[in-house]
């Protein structure tokens, strides 16, 4: 019998029959990434129920030397949960361990498997009378384990920080199938190095996240959702800023977008439609949350809010969602981008970030570099305005072939926009994380010091490679030891 089937009878044998799959239709779905750039081989597909059965499974990986693939929703930007074409790997889905043991709503917390996906957290957190405050436009399929494991950010990081803000403690197998256990969220430990924090953002590449505890907020009592239009990027900035100033602690988020952007999503969504009579440069879009102790004072906040900003010459035309299902809508817009750009044909996504105050300079500046230089394309950004990150996506012109236009000239695009961010003091990879998309950028790009620290821990953690191999950590120079 062959090594591979040996491993494979044992694999079946410790997951039983819904715990491995090795038919070819059952993987195919799992073997290609969201965006459809990366398409892998795996020798099964491993879907354990515990964290033991994961410990034991990475046991026997290591014996037989299997690289192991983790994947949550499989709904990342950047091919960091698929497999190589070798079909050497396995691909380990955690979407079974999708129960939240713990939801306390007194102490602010819950603990949740690997694969609960973040809706349902939504949902359970507001049936309790909390939220859990992240989200965004994949909340449906977007795993609590993949979000740990790219440190995902989100719609509300203006307020809340990105995920690894919202962990508490974390649960992890490492690449021996020893299980790291720091469920509890102690807030003060100083025995060493915050090993979670390593853990988050780590993409599968030093261990596999299968629970965290994550902190809880009180459920917001009521919302205002204002929609504006603005001349300019320095418009919406100078709109920020005075939303800052006016509204507080009451902001909860502040995102941006282009006309482009809004006529894409109108022109996708049958139902959808402009929220204002006359079109506009750019939009933003601004959320106000109140507790119970100032919810009825909202709708008088931001009315004062957009008359002064009127008056300032701020914004040119604006509206408040009058309920919760018109908030929802225009939220809609906004989460709909991704995909009502994707249904226009190929694009290079970029996913960066420079500092706050910098960000309208920057899109003014790189938008005509980038058009220029790749005549026919089409720059735009749009995202989270307030902590610095947009995404700058560059479309296709309408003659390209998708697949050949991505491998010849998307490249080259890439390379030239994560030039200009780093000259600008930037980072390639705002919220997404780097995945197999961007390794080789980071290596030609990442700061050399920091670049040996994260091989180091990676040899340190993984010395045989098989934990999520060719994703995030860049190789070495040729010549160096690490």
């Amino acid at each position: 019998m062959l090594e591979r089937d040996t491993f494979l009878d044992q694999a079946e044998a410790l997951l039983g029959p819904r715990g491995l799959s090795r038919d070819a239709e059952v993987m195919a779905p799992w073997l290609v990434d969201w965006r459809g750039r990366y398409t892998g081989q795996a020798v099964a597909l491993a879907s354990p129920a515990s964290t033991t059965e994961v410990a034991e499974l990475v046991k026997l990986c290591a014996a037989h030397g299997v690289p192991i693939v983790p994947q949550g929703g499989n709904s990342g930007m950047c091919g960091g949960a698929t497999p190589d074409d070798s079909g050497a790997a396995i691909l380990l889905s955690l979407r079974r361990m999708d129960a939240i043991s713990t939801l306390d709503a007194e102490a602010g917390m819950a603990v949740c498997g690997a694969g609960v996906i973040l809706q349902n957290l939504h949902e359970a957190a507001d049936n309790a009378g909390m939220r859990f405050p992240l989200t965004l436009g994949g909340k449906g399929s977007a795993t609590i384990g993949g979000l740990i494991s790219t440190n995902a950010g989100g719609t509300q990081v203006l307020r809340h920080g990105t995920m690894r803000a919202q962990v508490l403690g974390i649960e992890a197998v490492l690449p021996d199938g020893g299980i790291y256990d720091s469920l509890a969220p102690l807030k003060k430990d100083n025995r060493g190095f915050d090993l979670k924090q390593l853990l988050i953002g780590s993409e599968g590449t030093l261990g596999i996240v299968t629970a965290a505890t994550l902190r809880l907020l009180p459920a917001v009592a009521g919302r205002a959702v204002l929609w504006a239009g603005v001349e300019s990027l320095h418009h919406a900035r100078q709109l920020l800023l005075r939303a800052q100033t006016s509204a507080g602690d009451a902001l909860e988020g502040f995102e941006v977008m282009p006309r482009h952007s809004l006529e894409a999503v109108l022109a996708h969504l049958p139902d959808a439609r402009d929220p204002l009579g006359e079109t506009h440069p750019w939009y933003a879009l601004i959320e106000l949350i109140g507790t119970k102790a100032t919810a009825g004072n909202l709708t008088d906040l931001a009315e004062k809010f957009l008359a002064e900003a009127l008056e300032s010459e701020l914004l040119q035309d604006a509206t408040i969602a009058a309920n919760e299902s018109q908030a929802e809508q225009l939220w809609l817009l906004r989460d709909s981008i991704s995909p009502a750009e994707r249904a226009l044909g190929p694009a290079m996504q970029h996913d960066i970030s420079v500092p706050v105050e910098k960000m309208p300079d920057f899109v003014e500046m790189a938008t005509p570099v980038i058009e220029a230089q790749f005549p026919g394309t089409r720059a735009i950004a749009f995202g989270h305005l307030g902590d610095g990150n947009v995404h700058f996506h560059v479309l296709a012109p309408p003659q390209a072939t998708p697949g050949e236009w991505e491998e010849e000239d998307g490249k080259a695009i890439s390379a030239a926009v994560h030039d200009l961010v780093t000259e600008w003091g930037g980072s390639i990879s705002a919220e997404h994380g780097i995945g197999q998309m961007k390794r080789d950028e980071l290596g030609r790009l990442g700061d050399p010091v920091a670049l040996a620290i994260m091989r180091s821990v990676k040899q340190a953690l993984d010395p045989r490679g098989l934990m999520n191999p060719g994703k995030l950590v860049p190789l070495a120079p040729e010549g160096a030891t690490a």
